[in-house]
């Protein structure tokens, strides 16, 4: 079965990526509970490619499916579930990258969007936060995508969202986002 063509994300108004998102899909991956079959041979590098036994996944349409099995368990391990096997995959940073962004609005009104590597759209707000990370080189900025699941939101992106809330001049450096302010100076 083919997978939907991916819709161009500035030829989309958020309001149009709302609904797109209301009607997505996924697999109940949360409900299935196979026993553990073994290693997938598997693994996605920090720059969101997806690998098999070493060599990249070259189908974009592979990778977007896996990406929709892809589970976190609760002692942080990742896994492709389906309901009768679980694999695990090796996950270097974050599973997804957020490599776009749309904004509209401003100040408490902003809305922002974020489009994945995967070509999913994910909408920053009270259950899709940004967070800065310090890590041992330095901040990182990362949007929780679903169930534990985040992405790291690519250099050029995270620039966008620094000029768009320095252009603000507010007294915090952050940004609103469906009725959530991020701050984006790393303190919490």
């Amino acid at each position: 079965m083919p997978m939907d063509p991916l819709p161009d994300l500035a030829d989309l108004s958020l309001s149009d990526i709302a609904r797109l998102l209301a009607e997505k899909k996924l697999p109940p991956v949360e409900k299935w509970n196979p026993a553990h079959c073994g290693d997938s041979e598997m693994r996605i590098a920090r720059d969101g490619t997806w690998f098999h036994q070493g060599s990249p996944i070259g189908r974009e349409a592979m990778v977007r499916l896996f990406s929709t099995i892809l589970r976190r368990e609760p002692d942080g391990s990742y896994v492709l579930v389906t309901p009768v096997e679980k694999l695990s995959i090796a996950v270097e940073d974050a599973p997804f990258v957020a490599v776009e962004l749309k904004s509209e609005g401003e100040g408490r009104e902003r809305a922002l969007a974020f489009r994945l590597n995967t070509g999913d759209l994910i909408a920053a707000g009270p259950d899709n936060a940004l967070l800065i990370r310090e890590t041992a080189d330095g901040p990182h900025p990362y949007l929780h995508v679903r169930a534990g699941l985040e992405a790291l939101v690519v250099r050029s992106v995270y620039y966008e969202l620094m000029n768009l809330a320095l252009d603000e001049g507010a007294e915090r450096v952050g940004l609103w986002s469906n009725g959530a302010f991020f701050p984006l100076d790393g303190a919490a």
